[in-house]
C-alpha cells in the first residue's frame, strides 16, 4: 500500500482517508506479530517524545511509553504540574519550545482546540491521546480488534449504547463512518450525539458505504455483531452522576441485552475502565464473548503505528 503519513499529527479520523485508515491497522498487525517474535526494528531510535498529560490515563500511557521504548525512543512524561501549558505562557509558546526539544508530542487533555494550537505551532507531529471530543487512538485499537475477530469491517453491526455524545461514541462514529462499519447508536434522546458530527459521519458513509442509525430503543441490538459502551458519568461530570445512573440503567449491557442480539458470536467491548455493575455487569465483562482486554492490548499497537508511520525512519 503506496501511503506515506510522515510528519502528519493524528489528531482525529476526519483526516484520515479509509486506505489510511486501513494502512495504520495493517501496520500495527504487523508491529503486534514482530513484537510477539521477538522482532525490533527500532523505528523510532534516537527520537524524543513528550508525554503531555492534563487527564489520567493507564492504556494511553503506558501504551505510548512502551511503544516509544520498543522502537528505540526515548519518552518524557510532562504532566499538568510539570508544565505552564496555557497558565504562565500560552500554548503557542510552549508549543514552540516544545517543537525544538522533541521529535513527536503526545497530548491527551481537555481542549481539542489546544491540541490544535500543539500541532501548528510546534511543527513536528502531534497525536491525540484523548480530548473531550475526541479519541482516535482508542478507535484504531478498536477497529483492529473487531478485524481480527471478524476478519472484516465493512458489513459489521456496530451497536454503541449509552451515552451518546461522549468522546468515544463521537470517535467511534467517525472511525466506523469512514471504514465502512455500519455504525449504531442505542442512547436516551437527551444524550444523542451532535447533530453536525452525524451529518459530517453521513457524508464519510455515503463515500464507505457505511449506515448510521440512532435510536432509544434497545430493539436496535438485533442482529449486532459488536455491542460496545462505555461509562456513564465522563471525566469532569462527576456532579451529574445521581441523574446520569438513573436516566442510562435501561442501557446496561447485560446478559440479557446481550441475548437480545441473537447472535451467539456478537463480542462485547469497552474502552475501560469500566465501572462493573452500572454500564456493563460483571457476567458480561467476564464472558467468552468479552474481547476488552484484546482491546486494551491493541492500544499498544495501534499508538506504535501512528508513531512509526508519521515519525518512523
Amino acid at each position: 500500500m503506496d501511503i506515506d503519513l510522515k510528519g502528519r499529527s493524528f489528531l482525529t479520523l476526519k483526516d484520515f482517508s479509509e486506505k489510511e485508515i486501513n494502512y495504520l491497522l495493517t501496520l500495527a498487525s504487523k508491529l503486534k506479530q514482530d513484537k510477539k517474535e521477538c522482532v525490533y526494528n527500532y523505528n523510532l531510535l534516537n527520537k524524543n517524545v513528550a508525554l503531555i498529560f492534563e487527564k489520567p490515563s493507564t492504556r494511553t500511557r503506558a501504551a505510548f511509553a512502551v511503544a516509544v521504548a520498543d522502537e528505540g525512543g526515548h519518552s518524557e512524561f510532562l504532566n499538568s504540574n510539570d508544565i505552564q501549558l496555557g497558565h504562565k505562557e500560552t500554548i503557542e509558546d510552549t508549543a514552540r519550545v516544545l517543537g525544538r526539544m522533541f521529535d513527536g508530542i503526545e497530548f491527551r487533555g481537555f481542549s481539542q482546540r489546544n491540541l490544535e494550537i500543539l500541532a501548528e505551532y510546534s511543527k513536528v507531529p502531534v497525536w491525540n491521546g484523548l480530548t473531550d471530543e475526541d479519541h482516535p487512538t482508542q478507535v484504531l485499537a478498536d477497529l483492529l480488534t473487531i478485524k481480527e475477530h471478524f476478519h472484516k469491517l465493512k458489513g459489521i453491526k456496530f451497536v454503541y449504547i449509552g451515552d451518546g455524545r461522549n468522546n468515544v461514541a463521537n470517535a467511534l462514529m467517525i472511525g466506523a463512518s469512514k471504514v465502512g462499519m455500519d455504525f449504531y447508536v442505542c442512547a436516551p434522546k437527551s444524550l444523542f450525539p451532535d447533530e453536525k458530527l452525524v451529518a459530517q459521519c453521513m457524508e464519510y458513509a455515503k463515500e464507505s458505504g457505511a449506515k448510521i442509525e440512532i435510536s432509544d430503543s434497545t430493539d436496535i441490538v438485533i442482529g449486532a455483531d459488536v455491542i460496545y459502551t462505555d461509562v456513564w458519568v465522563s471525566m469532569g461530570e462527576e456532579a451529574k452522576s445521581k441523574d446520569r445512573l438513573e436516566l442510562l440503567k435501561p442501557y446496561q449491557v447485560n446478559e440479557a441485552l446481550m441475548e437480545k442480539t441473537g447472535n451467539k458470536n456478537a463480542i462485547f467491548m469497552h474502552c475501560l475502565p469500566a465501572v462493573r455493575g452500572n454500564e456493563v455487569t460483571h457476567e458480561v465483562i467476564e464472558s467468552e464473548n468479552s474481547v476488552v482486554f484484546d482491546e486494551a492490548e491493541n492500544r499498544l499497537h495501534t499508538i506504535k503505528a501512528v508513531m512509526v508511520a508519521t515519525l518512523g525512519k
